[in-house]
């Protein structure tokens, strides 16, 4: 299916690896160009080089820590008015109300929630003047209900997918859609680091996580390409009349009891 994506500027955060690296490969297979924001320049270099001379599309890449206000401020600077803003860079710790310090909770949340809302924030205007542009935001399914060992996670992904439905309940009149996308577990070294935990309090050994794969829909997790097909889709005028949706990629995981 041709998207119709060819010529536009795609904004991802969290580009370096893992879901926001395979966000990129999709929109670049579609033509799009790309401007790619993480903290390791060096893999978002390896990642230009690849897309570039796969694709013959044009690749910008910024490294910055989006859980500071200025470095949220100087990347909106440079790339002020993309067609597609993908809003992914976050990583929110295992843990339950006692084990997760104030400090870590809090530096967590300036990534993901407030790193989301700047930078929203900052690209958001150009969209409206333009009457056109998309916001996805990658959330979590751990936004669908509670799991005491994963809190600051489920409220952080809750809280975006809110943020979402308020956004997107004014700025489908300024021509511009906004939509939250909620991964399960999938295959990333994210996901590696919070199945170990997982092992750790379940099996008492965090390297016998693997083992924990049984318990999912079908015995296995995500792909990364899995959850880049979706937001492309959405990204695209093929979801033209989609906003406001939260969309959840977890096979139906999210209805089993933890």
């Amino acid at each position: 299916m041709d998207l119709d994506l060819k010529g536009k500027l795609a904004l991802v955060t969290g580009a370096s690896k893992g879901i926001g690296a395979a966000i990129a490969v999709e929109l670049a297979k579609e033509g799009c160009d790309l401007f790619l924001a993480a903290r390791s320049a060096e893999q978002m270099q390896a990642l230009k080089r690849e897309l570039e001379g796969e694709y013959g599309v044009k690749v910008a890449v910024r490294a910055c820590d989006l859980s500071k206000h200025e470095d949220v401020l100087a990347l909106a600077a440079a790339c002020p008015a993309p067609d597609i803003l993908v809003n992914n860079a976050g990583a929110i710790p295992a843990g339950n109300l006692q084990e997760v310090t104030h400090e870590r909770w809090k530096a967590a949340w300036d990534l993901k929630v407030f790193g989301y809302i700047g930078l929203t924030r900052a690209i958001l205007p150009a969209m409206y003047t333009r009457k056109s542009g998309v916001v996805v935001c990658v959330c979590g399914a751990a936004a669908s209900g509670p799991n005491p060992n994963y809190i600051a996670g489920c409220m952080a992904n809750l809280a975006l997918n809110m943020f979402v439905q308020c956004l997107a309940r004014e700025a489908f009149d300024h021509g511009v859609r906004a939509m939250a996308v909620n991964p399960g577990p999938t295959a990333s070294e994210r996901q590696t680091y919070l199945a170990k935990e997982a092992a750790r309090r379940k099996l008492g050994d965090p390297e016998r996580y693997v083992e924990m794969m049984k318990d999912y829909p079908g015995g296995r997790i995500a792909t990364c390409e899995e959850i880049a097909h979706t937001v492309a889709f959405l990204a695209s005028s093929k979801s033209a009349y989609t906003s406001g949706a939260e969309i959840t990629i977890d096979a139906g995981n999210r209805f089993k009891k933890y």
